[in-house]
């Protein structure tokens, strides 16, 4: 895939850990999932000036739906108080929101709020926020692939999967791998996995996974500059 020309980068997280972080300070899960929304509100407010343009955080795969049913429905109400909660501070510091999955099995409380955060915030130039609920990759691309029902070009589901290549991708928690999360955006992304639980994630640790990122050479398939001289 070809490197992105604009300034401002993709990044993307995997926010993992708030159930440990929960458990291992006594407490219920839905504690680490209340922690972790704090984290993502510090992360948008860092994103901007450390040169993100897009966030993409994982919130909810659509394995998630197999965990116990009182997590599942305290994660909806979550959703629904965060996107309520910040919608106008979202529209001061200029962040659009979009929410990005399956639609069709959240609750349907859910979704106007949905809706009506995303068509308050559309014009938002700051940061472009994606969550990714009821999320699965590889749904995602068998879903973009039957609307196009032609031969298709890299570039073809590309357009369909609606997302931009990611630069960086963040996991959190210590787990090292992808969990089903933007693998056809990711194809080309750095990765970068920290062990630091998803609640205590604060901008210091962006800027550490920026940094990083930034003392990384992309090649996209070439060979080293030095080979080259």
């Amino acid at each position: 895939m070809p490197q992105r020309t604009s300034d401002s980068l993709h990044a993307a997280i995997i926010m993992d850990g708030n159930g440990r972080w929960a458990t291992a300070r006594g407490l219920p899960r839905v504690a680490g999932h209340r922690a972790g929304a704090e984290a993502l509100r510090r992360t948008v407010e860092a994103a901007p000036d450390l040169g993100v343009g897009t966030l993409t955080v994982y919130a909810f795969s659509s394995d998630n739906w197999q965990r116990p049913p009182v997590e599942v429905s305290a994660l909806m109400k979550l959703f629904h108080v965060y996107l309520r909660r910040e919608q106008a501070r979202c529209i001061e510091q200029g962040v659009r929101v979009s929410v990005v999955g399956r639609r069709d099995r959240l609750p349907r409380m859910l979704l106007p709020v949905i809706e009506g955060c995303e068509q308050a915030t559309e014009r938002g130039r700051k940061l472009h926020l994606r969550l990714a609920v009821d999320y699965s990759s590889r749904d995602a691309i068998v879903r973009a692939a039957a609307r196009l029902k032609k031969q298709a070009t890299r570039d073809d589901l590309s357009k369909a999967l609606g997302g931009e290549d990611v630069d960086l991708l963040i996991r959190t928690g210590g787990e090292k791998r992808l969990s089903d999360f933007l693998l056809w955006e990711c194809a080309y992304a750095e990765l970068v996995f920290t062990p630091v639980m998803w609640p205590d994630f604060d901008a210091s640790h962006l800027a550490a996974a920026l940094a990083e990122f930034r003392s990384r050479e992309r090649r996209f398939g070439t060979v080293p500059k030095v080979a080259l001289g």
